[in-house]
């Protein structure tokens, strides 16, 4: 192992040391979706995109936000609109009203209606989870 699979070792298990109780990964349809674009003196990008979604087997909705700031470069977001069938990673918030339900900050965002994802992941992992939890189920 080079000195920087160590690195990154490090800084991941640190990282889930920290959050590993937060992480949160749920599929659901997409209710609604809001993604809104700011450019401060064609400088400065700014990315805000909120979700709702409703989780499979279930009545309740969970709010989404993604937040990106990138100088020069425009930040990117996949394109999701209502009714896609989506799978969220993220982080939830420690944070928690009534009205909304859980909120959720982002981290990556797959898309299985379009079959495409924001940050790229391995699917044969995720279609074996997926085919785990049909089997639990029955």
């Amino acid at each position: 192992m080079g000195f920087k699979e160590k690195l990154s070792k490090y800084y991941t298990d640190s990282y889930i040391k920290k959050y590993g109780d937060r992480m949160a990964q749920f599929q659901g349809t997409v209710i609604s979706a809001k993604v809104e674009e700011k450019t401060i003196l064609w400088i400065f990008h700014t990315i805000a995109a909120t979700l709702i979604i409703r989780p499979e087997r279930s009545k309740a909705v969970i709010k989404c936000s993604y937040k990106k700031n990138r100088w020069f470069k425009k930040p990117e977001f996949i394109a999701v609109n209502q009714g896609h069938n989506v799978m969220i990673q993220g982080l939830k918030s420690d944070k928690k009203s009534k009205s909304s339900g859980d909120l959720i900050q982002i981290m990556n965002v797959i898309n299985f209606t379009t079959k495409k994802d924001l940050f790229p992941v391995d699917h044969s992992q995720i279609k074996r989870t997926k085919q785990q939890q049909v089997t639990r189920t029955k």
